[in-house]
């Protein structure tokens, strides 16, 4: 069966990671930068979440979009802005321990772009993957859902807090998700 009967529009399996796969999402204060923002693009922008899960240094999702932007659009400002915002709070932030190590990384990776102006906190692009048929969909998943679980962090993915699994075993996590 094809995964449109089950979705209508686009679908896609979304990878974004911090330069240097530098692990700053271990941090409250940055993990709420992406939720917050996240919930923007959800109200604001048409994003659909399908399921998602964010990492120490990385984020994988499952998305798509109910209004006019592309999810390539979407994603792109979502990058862009929380950039600027988590850049912002970490230059503010003194109580960050590792906050010169990670400008400095930040900084280097940013230097011989000319787009960039200081910093470049995301890796260049993003890993999107079209979604088409229903196996293809429950693969991706369960493998964002199993990420915590095969880092060691919890011992089910519905235990991590910043992840849909709990959606999908029947509670309600910190996102609005799209059960599929």
């Amino acid at each position: 069966m094809d995964i449109q009967h089950r979705i209508t529009g686009d679908v896609f399996f979304v990878t974004d990671t911090v330069v240097d796969w530098v692990d700053i999402f271990s941090r409250p204060i940055y993990r709420h930068i992406i939720l917050d923002s996240l919930q923007y693009c959800q109200k604001e922008k048409g994003l659909i979440i399908y399921a998602w899960v964010l990492m120490t240094n990385h984020m994988h999702m499952i998305v798509g979009s109910n209004g006019e932007d592309k999810v390539s659009d979407i994603m792109r400002d979502f990058k862009k802005f929380t950039s600027k915002e988590i850049l912002r709070t970490l230059l503010v932030e003194s109580t960050e321990s590792r906050r010169e190590w990670m400008l400095n990384r930040f900084e280097y990776s940013g230097k011989n772009d000319k787009k960039i102006k200081n910093y470049r906190f995301w890796q260049e692009g993003n890993d999107s993957q079209a979604i088409y048929f229903n196996d293809y969909f429950d693969q991706k998943l369960n493998y964002l859902h199993a990420n915590p679980v095969r880092a060691e962090i919890v011992n089910r993915p519905e235990d991590y807090r910043y992840s849909s699994a709990i959606d999908y075993a029947g509670g309600k996590g910190l996102l609005d998700i799209m059960i599929v």
